[in-house]
């Protein structure tokens, strides 16, 4: 739970929650106590949407190099071979989450380590739970390296928009070093997270489990017997 009785609010909430409060201050000024409980209550929901919980019992990241966390809160609706077409070149693992419009939005590393390539591209505004959104909708992939026991390991995730989502805000670039479970970004109203593993990487999601930020862990790296 957050540290405060507050939940923290995303910065990015901002312009948006100035634009619903207009028509809810007009309304009051204009004494019209059901039009502005109505738009109250609007403009609650769009700023509690950029809630941006703190770390806490429920929150902390798991500090182990051979583990990677959930980028996203939501629901998972692919866990296992990549899926034909989506992945980058090579062969990889692929665990796609889709948030829903209640979920938090705040995105984070599923993996620490330095990021070597962000790439932003534009495009259309599928459902964020198809496959085809993964490369036709707008998305910015990020990649991140970590080098264990004299090995670098590699892992690939993409924010991508859907359907109400417009904006994808990234907060690192390359060159920077990210830890496990560190903020990097959110995307604006229903999206979808996809992260692409190494084959070694063991999964330890299913599709249909419902997956929190900076804690689920998604994937482990050695073997099953070591862990």
């Amino acid at each position: 739970m957050p540290s405060s009785p507050l939940v923290p609010i995303d910065p990015a909430a901002r312009p948006f929650t100035a634009l619903m409060a207009v028509p809810t201050v007009l309304a009051a000024l204009a004494r019209r106590p059901r039009t502005t409980a109505v738009l109250a209550t609007l403009t609650a929901g769009v700023t509690l949407f950029f809630r941006d919980p703190d770390r806490g019992p429920d929150r902390t990241p798991i500090l182990d190099p051979d583990l990677v966390l959930a980028p996203a809160d939501g629901m998972v609706v692919h866990a296992g071979p990549a899926q034909p077409g989506i992945a980058p070149g090579g062969e990889w693992q692929q665990v796609s989450i889709f948030l829903s419009l209640l979920d938090v939005h705040i995105n984070r590393a599923p993996y620490g380590g330095r990021i070597t390539a962000v790439e932003h591209r534009p495009g259309r505004y599928l459902a964020a739970y198809r496959a085809a959104s993964a490369t036709r909708n707008e998305r910015t992939q990020l990649t991140v390296e970590r080098e264990v026991d004299g090995h670098v390991r590699t892992v690939v995730f993409r924010q991508v928009v859907g359907q109400l989502a417009r904006r994808i805000v990234t907060r690192v670039a390359a060159g920077e070093q990210v830890a496990t479970g560190q903020r990097i970004g959110l995307m604006k109203f229903g999206s979808r997270m996809d992260v692409f593993l190494p084959t070694d990487a063991t999964l330890r999601v299913s599709v249909g489990q419902r997956v929190v930020a900076g804690e689920t862990v998604l994937a482990a790296f050695g073997s099953p017997d070591a862990r």
